[in-house]
């Protein structure tokens, strides 16, 4: 079987790479050797056994009959969804780890698939090497989801622990993470939270069967986590990760990617360095848990050929069960309800009987050496902690606080 390899960076090489270390088992498993004929890429890569096979015109690609699935490792939206359309239109299948593509141009991209008589899989977008788009579209078609809460992005997730466990500031933490290669020249996608976003709008469409646009989901990232954040989680015997999730209450859906506190009963607590993990609830089978490399090139191959095998074994029938183009309305964050701890200038005890007046407190703390403290609030909808913290002179930081795993 031949394939095709568009875009030869960290994850394009690791699935030439990976398709070589494993030839004899992935053989074995689809009954055929797998044999990339092209790479497509703007650079030559002299001394590299790949150079015989790099191409730099598309167009070889398309119009090759030989090449039956091809696989876009690219990365962004341009070129990568023209060049997946033609793919697409040519009758070849497409295996991706563009989530950017995914979140942007999926709906189509899926129907094109669909009436092609091909497939457009994903599995590598969401979780980098965990699988969790086939289990979703698969394994729990059963349930009616009613909850997804993820930690989506390794990047952020070595950050953040870093900043824990060392007492590190946000800005060395970022620079230890690039040192690393967790971390890219411009992490704004990653640090702003933009990542996670289009990862869980992308599992909340595969759950609701509707196109969700991710400029509908409220999006934080961790840029503003300081170290004494850090220190008044550990007071209060929490752990801060930026959780992607979706919800279904009724017949409303909430989504949103933030900073949240965290406790140890919480079965994301301790999901730590660049590992992820995702807790996916259904109305049957309840809470279960998917844990493990997020990202990677090795691990993030291993998922993209998985879909490559898939798509092998299954030409001429879609795998994926698509969602339509009816957009899933996203409620605004202001309905949604969760507990908040506020930074607030200003000594405790001066301050604490205000304090309790404006908000439902629960528990109030504060830190040696500061002229600072904080309140954690009971569960209120954002509306409401915004209407009552606005009365409060001196607000430094919020941080949302969620107590279980799944409501």
């Amino acid at each position: 079987m031949k394939v095709a390899v568009m875009g030869y960076g960290t994850i394009g090489s690791g699935v030439v790479e990976a398709l070589e270390i494993n030839r004899d088992s992935i053989a074995l498993k689809l009954g055929r050797e797998v044999d990339v004929k092209y790479v497509l890429d703007l650079r030559d890569f002299p001394g590299d056994p790949v150079q015989d096979k790099i191409v730099h015109d598309v167009s070889v690609i398309v119009n090759d009959p030989e090449v039956e699935i091809v696989v876009e490792t690219m990365g962004g939206t341009k070129p990568a969804y023209e060049y997946v359309k033609a793919m697409l239109m040519a009758g070849k299948s497409v295996a991706t780890s563009n989530k950017a593509l995914v979140a942007a141009h999926g709906t189509e991209l899926l129907h094109l698939a669909r009436e092609k008589g091909v497939n457009f899989l994903f599995e590598a977008s969401v979780g980098g090497g965990i699988p969790i788009v086939r289990p979703m579209n698969t394994s729990m078609t059963g349930d009616k989801i009613e909850e997804i809460i993820g930690i989506l992005n390794g990047t952020t997730n070595f950050i953040l622990t870093k900043m824990e466990m060392e007492g590190a500031n946000f800005e060395d933490a970022l620079r230890e993470a690039q040192s690393l290669g967790y971390a890219e020249r411009d992490p704004s996608a990653d640090v702003e939270g933009q990542d996670a976003c289009r990862k869980i709008a992308i599992l909340t469409s595969i759950a609701y069967r509707h196109e969700v646009d991710y400029t509908d989901i409220y999006t934080e990232g961790v840029s503003g986590i300081t170290p004494e954040d850090m220190a008044y989680a550990k007071k209060l015997g929490r752990s801060i990760k930026l959780l992607a999730s979706s919800r279904k209450v009724g017949d409303r859906y909430y989504a949103m990617v933030a900073p949240v506190m965290i406790g140890p009963e919480h079965p994301l607590y301790g999901v730590r360095d660049v590992y992820n993990a995702i807790l996916v609830k259904g109305n049957i089978s309840g809470p279960m848990m998917f844990y493990g490399c997020g990202a990677g090139k090795l691990p993030t191959a291993g998922a993209v050929i998985a879909d490559v095998i898939a798509a092998a074994r299954n030409k001429g029938h879609g795998v994926m069960s698509i969602w339509d183009s009816q957009k899933l309305p996203i409620e605004p964050k202001d309905e949604m309800k969760i507990k908040f701890f506020l930074r607030l200038q200003g000594r405790l005890e001066d301050r604490a009987d205000q304090v309790k007046a404006a908000l439902p407190a629960e528990e109030l703390v504060s830190l040696d050496g500061l002229d600072e403290f904080g309140v954690l609030t009971g569960s209120m909808t954002e509306a409401a902690f915004e209407k009552a913290a606005s009365g409060l002179e001196g607000r430094i930081s919020m941080i949302r606080v969620k107590e279980t795993g799944v409501n």
